[in-house]
């Protein structure tokens, strides 16, 4: 009916020369880059200048939780670390560059981070930290390693790893695992891959009274955070060895993805073809030998995404803590900002942008 769960053919096997790895890869197969952004038309950097100036606004205040303004805070600073340049341009892009609405969604991500419990930048302060998600990962049910051709990091979700029963810290450990990809991008890379593989494992979750395809309420409410609050995240979704079951799923959950988002889902993917062999698990017909062992595993994921979140602050101090930095200073290696607040990122040492008073003259919130 919409084209997944297709019987793949088999492949002959090869003779490869394997490479061992227990940890996460820290950077992409060298000569992988990210994509260059696409230019602003001068319409599309007005917008962006308005919503720019409204969270630059010292005396902005944004509810602590997303379906309830009663209480509001102002923007600590980590939260102004996470409102940089390529957020706001996300939030417009999803929106269709409407001013307003693309403001309202981002105060409710805001107020949701807030509420979730990831509203910091340093995880030891935040609700959903490596201690609370831990049990969810002795099965390595969610993985991130390695990055697909285009220097996005890949999340494999491994449904048949399950090991517990059906809860919201389910739910919570994908939003964990969601963060820590994100802090493995390169400068000049905001999208992620995301790899599901339906293989059933019954040995690991035999004792696991659940079944390995979520509630479609679960299904719904992943689905509202993903659209919701990681807009224009998503760059590519593989899904292999669909199973029955999981086919009626996501027939059931189908029609609450949105058109922009079913464009990026192929379906019975040969992962190779989108991920370098040298980073690929041989299990996907890659050059990597890889076996989650929790105890080496996990820490080293713990440890390189506290150093890239502590070293991100870092230079978020160091370029004036300002709402609107680029994450391609945030997350590079520069000594002096490179791409200027409001500036874009491949003409910013010129003054070809439009004068910020003559967009807010034109649009108004």
């Amino acid at each position: 009916m919409f084209g997944f769960g297709k019987k793949k053919e088999e492949k002959k096997t090869e003779k490869k020369s394997f490479l061992k790895v227990d940890t996460p890869f820290e950077k992409p197969v060298d000569g992988v880059k990210p994509p260059k952004e696409k230019h602003l038309t001068s319409e599309q950097d007005e917008k962006y200048q308005i919503v720019l100036k409204h969270f630059q606004n010292p005396e902005l205040k944004v509810a602590n939780r997303e379906n309830d303004d009663c209480e509001t805070g102002p923007l600590i600073d980590d939260e102004k670390a996470w409102v940089t340049r390529e957020c706001i341009l996300r939030y417009l892009r999803a929106t269709k560059w409407d001013v307003k609405h693309a403001i309202s969604r981002i105060e409710g991500t805001i107020a949701w981070r807030r509420e979730f419990g990831i509203n910091f930048q340093n995880d030891d302060k935040n609700v959903v930290n490596s201690h609370l998600i831990e049990p969810e990962s002795l099965t390595g049910k969610e993985v991130v390693l390695g990055f697909d051709n285009e220097a996005r990091p890949c999340l494999y979700l491994k449904p048949g790893r399950q090991n517990t029963k059906t809860s919201h810290r389910q739910v919570q450990h994908l939003v964990y695992f969601l963060e820590k990809c994100i802090n493995f991008m390169p400068s000049g890379q905001d999208s992620l891959a995301l790899l599901i593989d339906f293989k059933q494992h019954p040995e690991i979750s035999a004792n696991v009274e659940t079944s390995k395809i979520p509630p479609i309420s679960v299904g719904r409410e992943v689905l509202h955070i993903l659209q919701t609050h990681y807009p224009e995240r998503l760059g590519k979704a593989l899904l292999t060895n669909i199973p029955f079951l999981g086919r009626a799923f996501l027939k059931l959950i189908y029609p609450f993805i949105d058109p922009l988002t079913r464009e990026k889902l192929v379906f019975d993917a040969t992962f190779s073809e989108f991920v370098h062999p040298e980073q690929l698990d041989k299990e996907f017909d890659g050059l990597v030998d890889f076996v989650y062992q929790h105890e080496i595993y996990f820490p080293a994921l713990v440890e390189i995404t506290k150093a890239r979140q502590a070293a991100y602050m870092d230079r978020f101090y160091k370029f004036g803590a300002v709402v609107g930095l680029s994450e391609i200073d945030l997350r590079g290696d520069a000594d002096e900002v490179t791409v200027p607040v409001g500036k874009h990122p491949y003409n910013a040492n010129t003054d070809s942008v439009t004068p910020i008073t003559q967009s807010i003259n034109k649009l108004e919130i």
